[in-house]
């Protein structure tokens, strides 16, 4: 095995870098899936940025809903970037090798942008519950202060819960083998490598999914839950429409990260038998959304689309009409 080895305090070996070999099964056409993922990583950055830059631009869309939907493209950006420069790397120049710490600090991005898109996604619903179902006093709960209130607690929630992973990770000892099978480092995929016990860290692993994107999961669909019992109630067949469609765009990118979730997830028991299949499973989830969040909320939001053609000129006159 083609490994560095340095030798510990204690007269052990243990490896100083780990080899992230790609997507396993493979190896040798791997390097033609480098076009379709840059093509998506392209797309998540411009898309991202372009709705950074109208949110910005656009005086309509200094709302609430629009402050979260620009504060999740900064996590889409950061997810985005967070894994697919060192998976071209691997593809295009066959840069395989990763210090331990720069794959423990990938481990620690990793989980803890996904966790914010959970967490924002949570906040989202939340203002879409109190528009609908309490819309006089929507105006005097979701404000700019709740928005920076709520977007810190998702940071703090977030960026703490999630710092003991890649801690355990380091603790873990690793004497002989460093070949991950994988275009990153994903924490159970790292700690696999490892020559002692890693119970602890498949225990809190399995906690943190179930304490936030368990928790996040359980509230959203109560929250839509509750959103369309309100609005099943309106006498109105055209205010229901008009209820349920400003939240389809939301609703849409939920069910389609959840799905991915729990998809991913009913992979990784298979991962056995085709670990190929998990593998991109994993790299897909955590390009796929960024690069399509701002699709499906540009098709299906009428003030973005209006937003979008200003700011790109396509449309000198629209704020005129």
């Amino acid at each position: 095995m083609d490994t560095t080895l340095s030798i510990t305090n204690s007269s052990r070996l243990q490896v100083s870098e780990f080899i992230l070999m790609g997507l396993p099964g493979i190896h040798e056409w791997q390097h033609w899936l480098s076009l379709p993922l840059a093509l998506l990583y392209i797309l998540a950055l411009g898309a991202n940025t372009l709705i950074l830059i109208t949110i910005q631009h656009e005086p309509s869309l200094h709302q609430p809903m629009y402050q979260f939907l620009g504060i999740l493209a900064i996590v889409d950006i950061g997810l985005a970037t967070t894994i697919m420069p060192k998976i071209l790397a691997i593809l295009w120049f066959d840069a395989k090798i990763i210090s331990l710490p720069e794959c423990f600090a990938q481990i620690y991005a990793i989980h803890t942008f996904m966790a914010m898109e959970s967490g924002i996604f949570l906040c989202m619903a939340v203002d879409r519950y109190v528009a609908i179902c309490y819309p006089l006093r929507y105006p005097s709960i979701v404000n700019e202060a709740f928005v920076i209130k709520a977007t810190l607690s998702m940071v703090l929630r977030n960026g703490l819960l999630t710092i003991p992973l890649p801690i355990l990770a380091a603790q873990r000892y690793y004497c002989s083998r460093n070949e991950i099978d994988h275009c990153l480092c994903s924490n159970l995929g790292v700690t696999s490598l490892a020559c002692d016990d890693i119970t602890i860290n498949r225990i809190y692993q399995l906690a943190l999914a179930w304490v936030i994107l368990g928790s996040d999961m359980g509230l959203v669909f109560t929250s839509y839950a509750l959103i369309i019992h309100s609005v099943l109630r309106l006498n109105s067949a055209e205010a229901t429409s008009k209820a349920l469609s400003t939240c389809s765009s939301h609703l849409i990118l939920i069910v389609f990260f959840y799905t991915a979730v729990i998809v991913l997830s009913i992979t990784h028991l298979a991962g056995r038998k085709v670990p190929f299949i998990p593998v991109l499973f994993n790299v897909l989830h955590n390009v796929m959304p960024p690069a399509f969040n701002p699709m499906v909320y540009a098709l299906r939001t009428q003030e973005l689309r209006v937003g979008f053609q200003r700011v790109l000129g396509l449309v000198e006159n629209v704020s005129r009409k």
